[in-house]
């Protein structure tokens, strides 16, 4: 029996052309371009770690020995963190649910849908803490502030998820319940929620895990919670008792995601 060797013949591997050789150099250059304008705009100094390194591990050592003296303190102010968390969440869940319909090119026409999305653009695009300042000149210093800066900012978060879960659905459904002579709002009801409910459910429970987040930050600037505290204590430079703060949303945010996860496992 006789074996035939057959070579197969493969075709050259392709030639990148001088101009895109030309682009792919221009690019390059241009990504190491905004790298080195980066850095110096950013005034980054590495060496600066080591010169200060005294003063970082003094800082160490201090949030090391948290001080739970005054824990009930602490923990009323996380308290008050939680619920300016909960209301702009929620708030932010009722008002984002009609918004998200009206950003949904597949429930709303298009004149619809491009201003109520650019509008939803800005309020994502404001951070919660220039949204805190300017509730703090409005309705004063406190918890209030905190809840409407994150209300207005998760709103348009919300809108913008909830919008991409209610496009991406099977239409399906939603063309047997029209053949019935549903209404409108009877195809949203019966058709489109059923469909997005568990990704909703899913999105919201993330928002409200990274609003716990925002609002110990805006209590920074004035929005309440126990943000204010641990600002009070790092201006005094009461690092103990900082590190004792800390110490309790660390643990605070854990509960939070773990319980998140369960709920998610149950109804997702």
């Amino acid at each position: 029996m006789s074996t035939t060797n057959v070579t197969a013949v493969l075709p050259p591997p392709p030639v990148a052309s001088v101009l895109s050789i030309l682009v792919r150099t221009a690019l390059l250059g241009l990504a190491v371009a905004v790298l080195v304008w980066a850095w110096y705009a950013s005034e980054m100094d590495p060496a600066q770690l080591v010169r200060d390194s005294r003063n970082m591990a003094e800082l160490g050592r201090d949030f090391f020995k948290p001080d739970f003296t005054e824990w009930e303190f602490y923990l009323k102010g996380m308290l008050e963190t939680l619920a300016i968390a909960i209301w702009g969440t929620l708030l932010a869940v009722v008002f984002g649910i009609p918004f998200a319909l009206l950003c949904s090119t597949n429930i709303a026409p298009a004149w619809i849908t491009f201003p109520v999305r650019r509008m939803m653009d800005a309020l994502r695009a404001i951070n919660e803490l220039v949204f805190a300042l300017i509730f703090i000149a409005a309705v004063g210093l406190g918890p209030f502030a905190g809840v409407l800066a994150l209300f207005v900012h998760t709103t348009g978060i919300i809108a913008k998820l909830f919008s991409e879960a209610v496009e991406a659905i099977d239409h399906g459904p939603v063309e047997g319940i029209r053949g019935t002579g549903a209404t409108k709002l009877q195809e949203i009801v019966y058709g489109v929620i059923p469909q997005v409910l568990p990704l909703w459910i899913g999105f919201t429970l993330y928002r409200f895990e990274s609003n716990v987040r925002s609002a110990t930050v805006l209590g920074l600037v004035g929005g309440g919670g126990i943000g204010m505290t641990f600002n009070e204590t790092m201006r005094s430079f009461q690092y103990e008792q900082a590190g004792a703060i800390l110490v309790i949303v660390v643990i605070t945010v854990s509960a939070l995601d773990i319980l998140s996860q369960r709920i998610r496992a149950k109804f997702i």
